[in-house]
């Protein structure tokens, strides 16, 4: 299996300085700042990327496990919300909400919402992150 790549960089002390990451294909790249990260100014940072990382793999996991239980899905659409807070005097991602609508001929809601949650224990990003709290809210379009 492939192994991915990314970078970043900071400039400068953590309140005023500034960032810039790039993955390493330079498919994606940004900057970033104290503010856009702990302050919710305009513009991206690491929880973003990892929200972002979540809903891809998650959707892709989803479609792979209907596939193999011959119902494949149509689409799938995940959206992620990443939130941190201060736990313990230290900024800490303490939940992801997870958003999964799905478009899958002969499943009914049920056996979809068991898909999704069996997806989301099992998706390599799952895995690698362990958030505290990871909320799914799965539904049939």
């Amino acid at each position: 299996m492939p192994t991915s790549h990314a970078s970043a960089v900071w400039e400068g002390k953590l309140r005023d300085g500034k960032g810039t990451f790039q993955a390493g294909s330079s498919a994606f790249s940004g900057a970033y700042t104290f503010a856009t990260r702990f302050e919710g100014k305009q513009g991206t940072n690491p929880e973003e990327l990892i929200a972002a990382a979540y809903a891809a793999c998650l959707s892709m996991a989803l479609s792979a496990d209907l596939e193999k239980a011959g119902k494949p899905a149509t689409r799938i659409q995940t959206d992620a919300a990443c939130t941190m807070e201060t736990v313990g005097g230290a900024s800490t991602i303490a939940t992801m909400a997870l958003k999964v609508r799905g478009r899958v001929s002969g499943l009914d809601q049920t056996g979809f919402q068991k898909a999704a949650e069996e997806a989301k224990n099992g998706c390599p990003v799952s895995r690698a992150l362990r958030i505290p709290q990871v909320t799914l809210d799965a539904k049939l379009e």
